[in-house]
């Protein structure tokens, strides 16, 4: 078998970079010429507090008139991120008596800026985090102490601080992935320096993901957490409160039919599939595992390319080239076999973390409405067993 190694990986090639992961540019702010819009961002939290976002958006008869054809990608990704908190706003204001239909003045526009952007009408990781902040100082970096949100449902401290530390995560992936990609490429060439210094980035990284991963519950509370910022970010697939999911009113595309769609969830990220397909993490078919291979189709397009092109990096004898390599220099090389063992036990430790939190942030809370369980994550399933299988195969990958 021939190696499927067209070309040395490069991060640029898909929207990817060292400074920033898989964040791109400063976010947006605002939309020019869209005063509703605007003014329905702005207003959110009050908005929701007295629930009258339903009310708003029934009396508006438009939200957005039309698309610019000359908007800009950024531009595009801002009026996502305000037309989906608007969506999800729509339709969870009312505990307990979810809207089963998104009025036309929402539902087309949210859906053809979803079209442009090659993801679905719904609240995604990507306009959750990704492109919902903003630097207090420019000058200064993307680090916590120096961003805020451009969106809240509510606000707040504790919803603030959930989303800005997945984004300060980002930030740091970007060396990581960096590092990956350089000791891929060392593998391809055969190179141990290569491989040994990327797997040394990657590390470095990962110690500073999982840092800030564990700073969560310093402004974060489970309770207010599940209460207050939870409900929100629930989708239409799987869900008891909507089992047949939700009308996108006058949406030709879906014909009046309702559509289902997963809810907003860290598994839409594409920082630890990446780890996975480049450090050689095999899962077990599990329902998990589908699950996670249908949150692709809600990242970014490039995101996801540039997940694929990491699955593609395989070597003469079948094998994940960046595992085989480390493997085969366990004994010749064996800073090496180490280093990429400390990448490894780092990957699990961020794993076991999270678990940590879906059980104290989900799983232990007391559940009052079927419209936030706590058996199914937000995305819509059931997830503690299973991210306990993937943890343990996570380990396996550097058992001798």
């Amino acid at each position: 078998m021939k190696s499927s190694i067209p070309q040395p990986l490069s991060l640029a090639d898909f929207d990817i970079s060292y400074e920033r992961g898989f964040l791109s540019s400063d976010p947006c702010e605002t939309l020019p010429d869209c005063p509703v819009l605007n003014h329905l961002s702005r207003e959110m939290p009050k908005l929701l507090s007295t629930r009258q976002v339903r009310q708003f958006i029934d009396e508006q008869p438009s939200l957005l008139p039309s698309i610019p054809s000359t908007w800009r990608e950024e531009e595009y990704r801002a009026a996502m991120r305000i037309l989906s908190f608007s969506g999800h706003a729509y339709v969870w204001e009312t505990p307990g008596q979810p809207a089963i239909k998104l009025p036309s003045q929402l539902a087309r526009p949210w859906y053809e800026v979803a079209q442009k952007l090659g993801r679905p009408p719904i609240l995604s990781y990507t306009s959750y985090a990704l492109d919902n902040w903003r630097r207090l100082d420019g000058a200064k970096p993307i680090q916590l102490d120096n961003i805020v949100l451009l969106q809240n449902f509510l606000g707040g401290l504790d919803e603030e601080w959930f989303v800005v530390v997945h984004i300060q995560i980002e930030r740091q992936a970007g060396p990581g992935l960096e590092g990956l990609v350089r000791a891929i490429n060392g593998a391809a060439k055969e190179n141990d320096d290569e491989v040994f210094l990327g797997l040394h980035a990657l590390a470095s990284a990962q110690t500073a993901m999982r840092d800030t991963l564990l700073r969560m519950k310093e402004r974060c509370d489970p309770y207010v957490y599940y209460t207050r910022v939870r409900p929100y970010i629930h989708g239409w697939k799987n869900s008891p409160s909507l089992p047949d999911g939700l009308i996108y009113d006058n949406v030709e595309a879906y014909s009046q039919q309702p559509q289902q769609f997963r809810g907003e969830t860290g598994s839409q990220s594409t920082i630890v599939p990446c780890l996975d397909a480049g450090l050689g993490i095999r899962h077990a078919p599990d329902p998990l595992t589908v699950y996670l291979q249908e949150m692709r189709e809600y990242m970014p397009p490039r995101h996801r390319a540039f997940l694929h092109a990491l699955e593609s990096q395989i070597d003469s004898q079948g094998r994940v080239l960046l595992s085989g390599y480390a493997h085969d220099r366990r004994q010749s090389h064996p800073e090496l076999w180490s280093a990429y063992c400390a990448c490894i036990d780092l990957l699990a430790q961020f794993r076991e973390i999270h678990i940590g939190y879906a059980d104290s942030y989900i799983h232990r809370q007391h559940q009052t409405s079927t419209t936030n369980p706590t058996a199914v994550g937000t995305g819509g399933t059931p997830f503690m067993a299973y991210l306990r299988k993937h943890l343990d195969e996570t380990k396996q990958a550097i058992v001798a």
